[in-house]
């Protein structure tokens, strides 16, 4: 192994780690460089680290350490540990990811302490995975699920009925399949030859946007703009009118108990535009100055404008980017402040309004768009527009565009996508309809995979030439959102080479054959059906399109007729991650998302 900094400068030639990693790993924590094989150093430097968390406060302890007294840890008796391969499974639902960490609840965290629990790991080891090389061999982050996954390290595997007791002390959403003796030099990250990931998303995802919201007006005004009416109707052949069937059939006669007044507020509450938004931000900036006798910086700022930088992960109505009328109440005190040219208190403006009515009838209008979704059954043209776009991912492509923090000129955003398959057969779970999606690739970035499908789907709804998706492999930003995480699981590593050579080595493959109907099984109960109640009780697909669909800007427009170009003047990828509000599962990138060498794989 190199000396010094020399395996630093191979790595960063290599592209394995990015600038912060570098200048971390070369200043060391002190912010002077350390010598990084004097191990005695680095030691000093993490019981420094530990010495400040506590004088600030902070637990010695991470969350997932077991504390034991050293009469404790000398009476424990020693025993020999072996590298193996652990194969588990797990429901990501109230997990911070899979990754240990210090604060928070996580996977792994989990996992260790059982193995302590169970005895697999010794006393002496508790409170530090280091000490028994644990490594992971696929990172998945908040809300993703994995019915296989491999984490590596040294266990005391003795006692034969050590996968039981490790199950003992796990949750049930939480599985050890099973171990495999290794080699000692195994590492499940290093060896591991490929990655197979399953998504699970309604067929009503793949439905255009409302021809009232901003998204499906500009696909339109775009098409005509750009002489590709013909080109884009072509393209949405299978969904014509779709939702005009839908307004005429069943909204109508909804919107048709209200009086004028009412019915205004209700369609504007559903599809408000950019001018309308505006006028409710002046009217209620005005108010809010006349109703507060504060100037300057004292004066507080009117909640509509705050309220599209905030951050939910809770409540199915939240999704929406543009919805600052987000309950009737609101919806009546602006109204009010458009009408009257001495604006009330917005106690009185809610008292003069019928918002019980209002209320009623927004929830009315948003349960019967679910339900049409909900109704809706894919074509078979559209199956295969889907499949096509999903062929565009395979061979060795810059996915730059994919992920966070990564330019085009990073030779670590080029990716292998071996297959990206769409199940022709789609499945129906509580009447709506979902397609099974399955990628097989080398390794991947953190949000990839959510970033992929994403794009096709905004690609199908849209009625985009799906030959888009070869514009993002270019040095050009596209600001794609993440999809909900609620679909993804990881189905299983792969490692073929390792498993070609096992027997020389004298040990067995490290493979999943084994456990098919106990991981079938647990896919069923604690993966599939929560992810269709999860989705059945919150709308979490229905919300997260029609968040993209009404935000109000224009930084989705590349998958009109206009490209890339229909969005000049808007902000770069990054920085819309940063602006984009959240709903139950955000379009941004999460508050924790500064990427690390850690965060290959998909989160």
């Amino acid at each position: 192994m190199p000396n010094g900094d020399d395996w630093i400068d191979e790595d960063v030639t290599l592209g394995r780690i990015g600038p912060e990693v570098e200048k971390a790993l070369r200043l060391g924590f002190h912010g002077h460089k350390v010598d990084l094989d004097d191990k005695r150093g680095r030691n000093d430097a993490e019981q420094d680290a530990k010495r400040r968390r506590v004088e600030k406060g902070e637990s010695e302890l991470p969350v997932y350490a077991t504390k034991y007294s050293q009469e404790e840890i000398e009476g424990d008796i020693r025993k020999p540990k072996r590298k193996v391969a652990v194969m588990i499974g797990y429901n990501g639902g109230g997990y911070r990811g899979m990754q240990l960490d210090k604060k928070q609840k996580t996977i792994e965290g989990d996992l260790f302490r059982a193995f302590v629990q169970a005895g697999a790991i010794s006393k002496a080891n508790a409170e530090d995975p280091k000490k028994s090389s644990f490594v992971r061999c696929a990172r998945t982050d908040k809300g993703v699920h994995a019915a296989g996954n491999v984490i590596s390290l040294k266990l005391i595997i003795e006692d034969s009925d050590i996968v039981s007791k490790i199950n003992e002390n796990l949750p049930s959403q939480i599985r050890v399949w099973g171990l495999e003796r290794t080699n000692n030099s195994f590492s499940c990250y290093q060896l591991c030859d490929s990655r197979i990931y399953e998504y699970l998303i309604p067929t009503h995802s793949f439905l255009p946007p409302h021809p009232r919201s901003f998204l499906g007006q500009q696909t339109a005004k775009i098409a005509e703009e750009k002489n590709d009416l013909e080109g884009w109707k072509s393209r949405q052949e299978e969904v014509e009118n779709f939702w005009e069937t839908v307004d005429e059939r069943d909204i109508k006669p909804l919107l048709a108990e209200l009086d004028e007044r009412q019915r205004r507020l209700v369609e504007m509450a559903l599809f408000p535009s950019d001018a309308e938004l505006e006028q409710f931000r002046r009217a209620e900036a005005k108010a809010q100055k006349e109703n507060n006798p504060i100037h300057g910086d004292e004066m507080s700022q009117p909640e509509s404008n705050t309220r599209s930088t905030e951050t939910t992960d809770s409540g199915a109505d939240n999704a929406r980017a543009g919805d600052i009328l987000a309950d009737a109440e609101e919806v009546a005190a602006k109204e009010a402040a458009l009408t009257s040219d001495t604006h009330p208190s917005s106690a009185e403006s809610v008292q003069d309004l019928p918002t019980g009515s209002l209320q009623s009838a927004i929830k009315a209008l948003r349960a019967t768009y679910i339900s049409a979704r909900r109704n809706y059954r894919i074509d078979e043209k559209r199956l295969e527009r889907i499949h096509k776009a999903f062929k565009l991912y395979h061979g060795t492509k810059n996915f730059h565009n994919y992920t966070i923090e990564k330019h085009h000129s990073d030779p670590s955003a080029k990716r292998i996508i071996k297959s990206f398959s769409v199940n022709p057969q789609p499945i129906l779970i509580n009447n709506t309809e979902w397609l099974s999606l399955k990628v097989h690739g080398q390794s991947f970035m953190m949000h990839q995979i959510r970033k992929m499908v994403s794009m096709v789907a905004m690609i199908v709804r849209c009625g985009c030439d799906p030959h888009r998706i070869l514009q993002t492999y270019g040095p050009d930003r596209y600001p794609i959102p993440k999809a909900p995480s609620l679909g993804l699981l990881l189905e299983r590593p792969v490692f073929e080479s390792y498993n070609n050579r096992c027997k020389d080595l004298g040990r067995d493959p490290v493979t999943f054959d084994h456990f098919e109907q106990e991981m079938q099984k647990f896919k069923q109960e604690q993966i599939y059906d929560r992810i269709y109640h999860d989705e059945e009780a919150n709308n979490v697909f229905g919300n997260f399109f029609n968040h993209v669909d009404n935000w109000q800007k224009k930084a989705f427009l590349f998958v009109t007729s206009g490209g890339l170009e229909a969005t000049q003047g808007e902000m770069s990828g990054g920085d819309l991650d940063k602006e984009l509000v959240q709903g139950p599962e955000g379009l941004g990138a999460d508050s924790a998302d500064s990427p690390s060498q850690e965060q290959q794989d998909e989160s």
